[in-house]
Formats: C-alpha cells, sequence, structure tokens
C-alpha cells in the first residue's frame, strides 16, 4: 500500500529525468514546473530553499535537491526509491555508451545532439524569469539578485562561488529587522546513522581499495572504483563541473605521472579521449551530470568483458551518489532546527534572492560562448543557435509546453540540419 500510494510521484520524477538537461540550474525550473506549479508537492519558497541548502554541500546538488522533496513526502523509504528512479535513466544511458564507445563510432550522434546547448540555456533563462516573480519583491533583493549574477558570471568555473555568494546573500538580509517571525519550520529528529554510516563506508572503502590494491586482489579494481567515486562524491562542491576535472586528473592525468610510472602501481587508467567523449555526451542527456561515473566505471574495465564493465558501471555510481544520499539526509534536520532562529529565517529572503541571481549569471556565461565563440561557429550557426534559446524560453515560459517537447523538437531540428546537404 505505501508503495502505490507513492506511484505517481515516483512516475513523476521518473519523466523528470528524461526531460532534466542541462545540469543543476536547469533542474530547478524543471523542478518548479513539474513539482510545484504542476503536482504541488512543495511551494517555490521550499524549492528554492532546498536548492540553496544542497549548493552549501559537497555532492549532487540536483540528486539532493529531489531527494529532499521526496523526503518531505514520504520520509526515508521514498527518498531512497526516488534516488534510484532519478539516476536509472542517466547511468543506464552512459554504461551503454561505454560499451557502444569500445565496438562503435558516436560522433554521428553528438553532430546532431549539437542544439541541446542552446536549448538548456533557454531552460535556465526560463526559470529564472519564473523564480524572479516569486523572489524578489523588494531594493535589497533586487541588489542582492544583481550583484549575485554579476559574480557569479566571474567566477562560474570557481567550485566556491557558488557557496560563498549565498552565505553572503544571507548574512545581508540580517541587517534588516522587519522581518522577524516567532519561529521557523519545526525541525526533524537529528539521525546520527546517516552521519555514522557515511563514514563507515569511507574508511572502509579506503582501507579495502588499498589492501586490494597491494595483495592484488583478483577484482581489485572494483575495490578502486568505489573508493575514488565514493570519494568524489563526498568532496566534490560545485556539481558537474568541478566533479569532470576532478575525474580528468585521477584517469588521465595522474596515471602518467612520474610518480606512478616510479612505483609501477596499478592504477585505473583511462584514455583522454575516451574520457572526453563521456564527458560531452554526459551534458547532452538528461538526469545527473554525476552520471558520468557509469561511463568511466565501464570504460576503467574495458579489458574484461561486457558483464564486467556493467557491474564496474553499477560499483562506480552507487560509489558517487551514496555520499549525496547520506550526507542530505544528516545536515537536513540541523538545516531546519536552524531556522527557529529569526536570525537564519531573516537569511531566507537573501539567499532566495542568490539562487535566482546564480541562475541569471549561469545564463550570461553559458550564452556568452554562444554570442562571442566565433572561431567555431559560423554566421549561420550563430542565428540558429539563439534562435533555439529564444524560442526555447519563450515556449516554456509563454506557451508553458512540456519540457520533454521542446528536447524532443530540438533534437528532430539537429538532426534535419545535420543532414541538410545530403537532403539538398
Amino acid at each position: 500500500m505505501y508503495l502505490l500510494r507513492h506511484i505517481p510521484f515516483l512516475k513523476a520524477v521518473f519523466q523528470h529525468s528524461l526531460t532534466a538537461f542541462g545540469g543543476p540550474q536547469v533542474h530547478i525550473g524543471l523542478l518548479q514546473h513539474r513539482f510545484v506549479e504542476k503536482r504541488k508537492d512543495i511551494t517555490s519558497e521550499e524549492l528554492m530553499e532546498y536548492n540553496a541548502f544542497c549548493q552549501l554541500l559537497p555532492g549532487a546538488s540536483s540528486t539532493q535537491t529531489i531527494v529532499l522533496i521526496a523526503f518531505k513526502r514520504g520520509g526515508f523509504s521514498l527518498a531512497l526509491l526516488t534516488l534510484l528512479t532519478w539516476i536509472l535513466p542517466a547511468t543506464c544511458f552512459m554504461t551503454s555508451l561505454a560499451i557502444i564507445y569500445l565496438h562503435f563510432n558516436v560522433q554521428p550522434i553528438l553532430k546532431i545532439l549539437y542544439l541541446l546547448q542552446p536549448m538548456v540555456i533557454g531552460f535556465i533563462a526560463s526559470a529564472t524569469y519564473l523564480l524572479y516573480k516569486k523572489a524578489i519583491h523588494n531594493t535589497i533583493t533586487i541588489l542582492i539578485f544583481l550583484l549575485v549574477a554579476i559574480l557569479t558570471y566571474i567566477g562560474f568555473k570557481t567550485p566556491w562561488t557558488i557557496p560563498v555568494v549565498i552565505v553572503l546573500a544571507g548574512i545581508i538580509t540580517n541587517f534588516s529587522n522587519k522581518r522577524i517571525p516567532d519561529q521557523g519550520a519545526s525541525p526533524k529528529k537529528i539521525k546520527w546513522v546517516h552521519l555514522h554510516l557515511f563514514i563507515l563506508f569511507f574508511l572502509t572503502a579506503g582501507f579495502l581499495s588499498e589492501q586490494a590494491t597491494r595483495n592484488n586482489w583478483e577484482h581489485k579494481k572494483l575495490f578502486n572504483l568505489f573508493e575514488t567515486n565514493y570519494r568524489f562524491g563526498s568532496f566534490v562542491f560545485g556539481g558537474g563541473d568541478v566533479l569532470i576535472p576532478m575525474m580528468y586528473e585521477q584517469y588521465v592525468t595522474r596515471p602518467n605521472s612520474e610518480r606512478i610510472k616510479t612505483t609501477k602501481r596499478d592504477v585505473i587508467k583511462i584514455n583522454s579521449d575516451a574520457f572526453l567523449t563521456g564527458s560531452g555526451i554526459v551534458r547532452a542527456i538528461p538526469g545527473p551530470v554525476f552520471s558520468i561515473s557509469s561511463f568511466t566505471g565501464a570504460i576503467a574495465l574495458k579489458d574484461k568483458g561486457i558483464a564486467a564493465q556493467i557491474v564496474g558501471a553499477l560499483v562506480a555510481s552507487v560509489g558517487v551518489f551514496l555520499p549525496s544520499f547520506l550526507i542530505v539526509l544528516f545536515f537536513f534536520p540541523i538545516w531546519q532546527k536552524l531556522k527557529t532562529y529569526a536570525l537564519f529565517f531573516r537569511s531566507l529572503e537573501g539567499i532566495y534572492a542568490a539562487v535566482v541571481g546564480i541562475m541569471l549569471g549561469a545564463t550570461l556565461y553559458l550564452l556568452k560562448d554562444i554570442v562571442f565563440n566565433l572561431g567555431s561557429l559560423t554566421g549561420m550557426n550563430i542565428g540558429v543557435y539563439l534562435l533555439v534559446f529564444c524560442t526555447t524560453a519563450v515556449l516554456l515560459v509563454r506557451y508553458k509546453l512540456a519540457p520533454q517537447w521542446v528536447v524532443l523538437g530540438t533534437i528532430l531540428l539537429g538532426g534535419l540540419l545535420t543532414l541538410w546537404p545530403s537532403i539538398f
């Protein structure tokens, strides 16, 4: 009965996982559309609060946000089912891609998907507009919104930019005492078991990985994969844009370092072409960017069979998403407890404004690549890119077209333009 009651919610999560292109800045807009406006599982204010909170934590922020929505609705069990439902399509796709990459040429697929980039920016722009109307109401929130947008644009590639501007925005709105409620939301009881499990997995994974390497265990690379991905999921601030460079250093650069060559340590090694292919495609598919771990997990076992590659992808995926799940469920009750203090509650006004400013900054930064990257884009392509960007934003904001139809139409247009010389 418990599961049957939540099937409509899990179905909505699955649909979201098939249309959530573009990373956390886009995902919040899709969450607003599906779980706030359409299903009314949470309010806009709660969504911005959850998103801001998750931006302050290490791990996959989009994953943590949707886990919190489920946690509010149905507790731990639904949160776990939601996590599995959310990551399933992306991890399956990236695992399949890794296996295909080892045997086939995937470049034609990349060509067809090239218009997803401006579409993704259109998603961010539409979400920015919708949330602006809900979060920006007075002079101080306007100033925070504009300042955060500028800082995000300047420091978009720096992992500490987003956590820092969120904290500063919360401090700024505390200089006003116009909004002091008696108390915030009722705090949930803190369950230390989540923190204990997080630490236990971290220490155990490190110990077993080292033992597997030193003693040359038969399946040592599986232990290595879990440890490295669990470490990534525990310490990555800034989402996929930070995770991918860390993975590149771990799997591509480090194996070729003088230290590794001198010690002859057997470490996981992935060639640069394979890694860059995976990191490019993961940005063009829906779901969490952290699903690149499925790709690297399978590629890491390229010398084994397909069955071993699937297991490698599974182990790596569990490793990278598990810390995000445990961390957010441990710290969320602490966050809610802090909300009972007026000082903290006043900060939320600034935090909400900062979240919208971050989205505007991300829109401008990504749009810059289209407008100014003249070296790789022809005049026609620039026009097509800007047309897709504007059309996406208008269809979502004014006509409220379902995201999946926008995505499908963009892919079809990309395929048509790619085949244009052959047709005409």
